[in-house]
C-alpha cells in the first residue's frame, strides 16, 4: 500500500502552460517527480469537456502509480469525496490542477508528521500571482499545536485560506475513515473549511510546517477573485456560522467557549484572504527564484567545475530548507553548519571563506545567531568565543537531515 495518497480533482484544467505543455501537465508532474515516491495518485475528472481527460489517461497509462476516475459533473466536493474512496494511503493530501507542488513537498509533511507525532500538518504556501511569488503562513514559532491553541490561532482569522484551504495540510485517512468524513456536496462555499473543522475536532496534535510546499495559483472567477458586497459575504458567513460556532462549542469547555463567543462570531466580518504577491512587497520574488535552483543553459558544457557547482547548489537547496523552517537565511545555516563541523574553535576569517560571506556580512549573522539564542558569546579580551545555546539543538538536527537527504539524493 502506498503511504501517501495525493488526491487532484480535475474539471477543464487543461489550459495552455508552456510549449505543448498544459497546467494540468505542471501539476501531475510535480507529483509524480517528488523526492517522496511511496504515494498514489488519483486523478478524478468530473466531467471534463476538453482534452483533460485524455491527458490523465496518458498519465495512468505511463505510471503505475497513477490511478484515474472518469464521472459526470457532480462538483469538486463529491469528486473530491470519490477520490478519498478510492484513497489506499496512511496519510491523505489534495492538490488543485491548477497549482503545483515543490518537490519536497510530500517528504516534508510526512517527516513533520510523523516526528511529531501529529494528526495534522499545516504547512505554509507560495501565493503565486502572474510572475510573481510570495510566502503565505500564519503561525509563527510555534511547532507543534494541541486542538485548543489551534482553535484559538484560527480564531484571529479564520477566513484566512491558510486555515480553510485543503491543499496546504496532511491529512490522517484513518481519522477521516473512522469518523465517515467527507466534503459536502450541498454547500457551494467554503466546504473545504467545513471539512478542516470537523477533521480539527477528532485530532490532538497539529504539527506546524514553516517551510512553502505548495504553489497556489489565483485562477479568475474564483470567489476571493470576485468583488462581493459586505452583505453578500455577511450573507455567504450566515449559512456558515452555525458550523464555525458548533466546532468551538465541541472542543471547548462551557465557561471558556462562553467567553470566546464574542471572538467566535467576529468570523461574520473576518476578511477572506489568500495572500498577496505584488511587485511592490519587498516579499515577493519573481517566479522561479523564490528557491536555489541549479539551471544552467541547456547547451552549457559538462565540465568538472559545472558538476561542482550543481552539486553545491543541489547542497544549498537542501540546507535553505532547513534555513526557511526556522525564519533563517541560507548565510546563517551555513554559518551553523561551520560550527558544526569546527567546533568550539571559531575563526572569523575561515567561516567567512566557509560560508563564502564577507566578514561584515559574517559578524551581522553571527548577531542574529546570539540574538536568536542559537549561540552564546564570550569576549576574551578582543576575542569572541562562542558556545552553542538554548534554541541551536533543533537547528542543528535539521542541517544533519539536510545533509542526509543531498547524500541520499547521490545514490
Amino acid at each position: 500500500m502506498p503511504q501517501v495518497s495525493v488526491i487532484v480533482p480535475v474539471y477543464n484544467a487543461a489550459k495552455p502552460w508552456k510549449e505543448e505543455k498544459t497546467t494540468l501537465h505542471r501539476c501531475i508532474d510535480s507529483i509524480l517527480e517528488q523526492d517522496f515516491k511511496d504515494l498514489e495518485l488519483i486523478l478524478v475528472d468530473d466531467g471534463s469537456k476538453d482534452a483533460s481527460a485524455g491527458i490523465l489517461d496518458e498519465y495512468a497509462a505511463a505510471d503505475e502509480r497513477v490511478v484515474v476516475l472518469h464521472k459526470a459533473n457532480a462538483g469538486v466536493s463529491d469528486t473530491r469525496n470519490k477520490g478519498i474512496g478510492l484513497a489506499k494511503g496512511e496519510y491523505i493530501q489534495f492538490v488543485d490542477a491548477d497549482d503545483w507542488l515543490d518537490p519536497e513537498a510530500v517528504k516534508l509533511l510526512v517527516r513533520c508528521m510523523e516526528n511529531h507525532d501529529a494528526d495534522m500538518v499545516i504547512a505554509d504556501f507560495y501565493r503565486v500571482v502572474g510572475e510573481h511569488t510570495a510566502v503565505k503562513g500564519d503561525i509563527e514559532n510555534e511547532t507543534v499545536l494541541y486542538r485548543t491553541e489551534y482553535a484559538d490561532h484560527m480564531m484571529k482569522n479564520p477566513a484566512d485560506f491558510y486555515y480553510g484551504v485543503l491543499w496546504n495540510k496532511l491529512y490522517k485517512a484513518d481519522i477521516i475513515r473512522a469518523n465517515h468524513l467527507e466534503m459536502d456536496p450541498e454547500i457551494s462555499w467554503c466546504e473545504d473549511f467545513v471539512f478542516n473543522l470537523e477533521y480539527v475536532t477528532h485530532c490532538s496534535r497539529i504539527a506546524v510546517l514553516h517551510v512553502p510546499i505548495y504553489y497556489y495559483v489565483k485562477t479568475e472567477g474564483s470567489l476571493v477573485n470576485q468583488s462581493m458586497s459586505m452583505s453578500t459575504v455577511v450573507r455567504m458567513k450566515l449559512s456558515m456560522i452555525e458550523y464555525y460556532n458548533q466546532f468551538y462549542k465541541d472542543i471547548l469547555p462551557e465557561e471558556e467557549y462562553q467567553q470566546r463567543r464574542p471572538a467566535i462570531y467576529a468570523f461574520l466580518f473576518s476578511a477572506a484572504g489568500d495572500g498577496s504577491a505584488s511587485p511592490l512587497d519587498p516579499s515577493t520574488k519573481k517566479l522561479g527564484t523564490e528557491r536555489i535552483s541549479a539551471a544552467l543553459r541547456e547547451d552549457a558544457e559538462q565540465n568538472a567545475y559545472t558538476r561542482l557547482y550543481h552539486e553545491q547548489k543541489r547542497l544549498d537547496r537542501r540546507l535553505e530548507t532547513a534555513a526557511d523552517a526556522y525564519e533563517l537565511e541560507l548565510k546563517d545555516v551555513k554559518l551553523v553548519l561551520y560550527g558544526m563541523t569546527v567546533g568550539s574553535d571559531w575563526d572569523a576569517r575561515e567561516a567567512s571563506d566557509f560560508t563564502g560571506m564577507t566578514m561584515p556580512q559574517t559578524a551581522i549573522s553571527l548577531e542574529k545567531l546570539v540574538r536568536r539564542k542559537i549561540l552564546n558569546r564570550r569576549w576574551d579580551g578582543l576575542r569572541q568565543e562562542f558556545t552553542w545555546g538554548d534554541a541551536a539543538l533543533p537547528i542543528q538536527n535539521a542541517i544533519r537531515q539536510a545533509m542526509k537527504d543531498y547524500e541520499m539524493g547521490q545514490q
